[in-house]
C-alpha cells in the first residue's frame, strides 16, 4: 500500500510540476469581448494561439503571469489550422519546449490555460484519446493532422499548449471543433505553421487545378501500389500546373511526391507547406498503365 501511494505521490508531483513549467511560457490573450484566450510563447517576443479568440485585429493585449499588460500585433493567421500569431514588444518570457517525436494515444496528457487575474496557470488532465487527419474542423477548413484529448474543454483554454509529463508541448489546444472534445494541432504543424505566419503573415497553400473524385484502383498490384483508390482526374484547369505537367482527363493520380493519394483530403494535405512552387513526381495510372509524370506545384493566389 505505501508504495502505491508513493507512485500516485510522485505521479501527482509530476504533473504539477510539468503545469507549473508549462505555465511560465503562457499568456492570456485579449482579443474578443468575453472569455480571453490563452497563448504560449515560442520565441522571444513571439506568442502562438488559435486564430477564433482573436475576434479583431487592433487593440490586441497578451497579460503575463506576473501581472503586466502589453499590447500585442497581430502577424498572420491561418484559417485552415486555426493558428495566429502575435509580436510583443519587450515581452520577457521564455520560450517554451516543444516535445520531440509524435503523440502516442493512451499517454498522459495535460491542457493548460492561462492565468486568471492573481492566479497561476490552469489545467485540466486527461489522455491522448486519439491521432490522425486530415479532419474537417466545424469551421470548414481541413486540418493537415490533430491530436484529440478527453482533457475536459472549458473557456480559456483555446491557444493554450497540451503538454506531456515533463511540461514539454505536444500541441497547441484549439477546442471545440467536436461536441465537446478537445482538439489540439500537434507541436511540429503549428511550430511551422507559426514560422510562415512570422515570415509572410499567411501560409502557402497549392494546387494543381484538376476536378477529381475517389475511384478503386484497378489492378493495384500490376502497378506496384498496395493502396485500393485514387482520384480521377475528371477535368484538367487551362494553364495549370496539372496541364503543364502532362495530366489528362481520365488519369487515376495515385502518387505525389511518393505519398498515396485515395481522395481530396490526401491530396490537400500534400499540396501544402515546401511542396508548393517546387516539381514532384506525380504516379498516375493511365489506360491501366503506370506512368509518372513531374509537376510543379501552383500556388493559390
Amino acid at each position: 500500500m505505501e508504495s502505491t501511494q508513493n507512485t500516485l505521490a510522485a505521479l501527482s508531483e509530476g504533473m504539477a510540476d510539468a503545469v507549473a513549467n508549462a505555465g511560465r511560457s503562457i499568456v492570456r490573450v485579449h482579443g474578443r469581448r468575453r472569455h480571453p484566450g490563452s497563448g504560449v510563447v515560442y520565441a522571444p517576443d513571439l506568442v502562438l494561439t488559435a486564430g477564433h479568440v482573436l475576434e479583431r485585429e487592433e487593440d490586441l493585449s497578451v497579460e503575463t503571469a506576473d501581472g503586466r499588460t502589453l499590447p500585442a500585433r497581430l502577424l498572420g493567421r491561418d484559417h485552415s489550422t486555426d493558428l495566429a500569431v502575435l509580436r510583443v514588444d519587450n515581452l520577457g518570457v521564455e520560450a517554451a519546449t516543444p516535445a520531440e517525436g509524435e503523440a502516442r494515444v493512451g499517454q498522459i496528457s495535460l491542457a493548460v490555460a492561462s492565468p486568471g487575474r492573481g492566479d497561476g496557470p490552469r489545467a485540466t488532465f486527461g489522455i491522448v484519446s486519439s491521432v490522425g487527419g486530415p479532419i474537417r474542423t466545424r469551421r470548414g477548413p481541413r486540418l493537415e493532422r490533430y491530436i484529440q484529448t478527453d482533457a475536459s474543454p472549458y473557456p480559456g483554454l483555446s491557444g493554450g499548449p497540451l503538454v506531456d509529463v515533463g511540461g514539454k508541448v505536444v500541441g497547441i489546444m484549439v477546442a471545440g471543433w467536436g461536441r465537446g472534445a478537445a482538439f489540439a494541432v500537434p507541436v511540429d504543424l503549428a511550430w511551422r505553421v507559426a514560422g510562415a505566419l512570422q515570415e509572410r503573415g499567411t501560409v502557402r497553400r497549392g494546387y494543381l487545378g484538376i476536378l477529381s473524385q475517389p475511384v478503386r484502383l484497378p489492378g493495384g498490384e500490376k502497378i506496384d501500389l498496395t493502396q485500393k483508390g485514387g482520384l480521377l482526374v475528371v477535368g484538367v484547369e487551362d494553364g495549370s500546373p496539372a496541364g503543364r505537367g502532362g495530366l489528362m482527363v481520365g488519369d487515376i493520380v495515385a502518387t505525389l511526391d511518393g505519398q498515396p493519394v485515395e481522395d481530396t483530403d490526401d491530396l490537400l494535405v500534400l499540396l501544402s507547406g515546401d511542396r508548393v512552387g517546387r516539381a514532384v513526381p506525380v504516379k498516375v495510372v493511365r489506360g491501366g498503365e503506370p506512368q509518372e509524370l513531374e509537376i510543379t506545384v501552383g500556388e493559390r493566389g
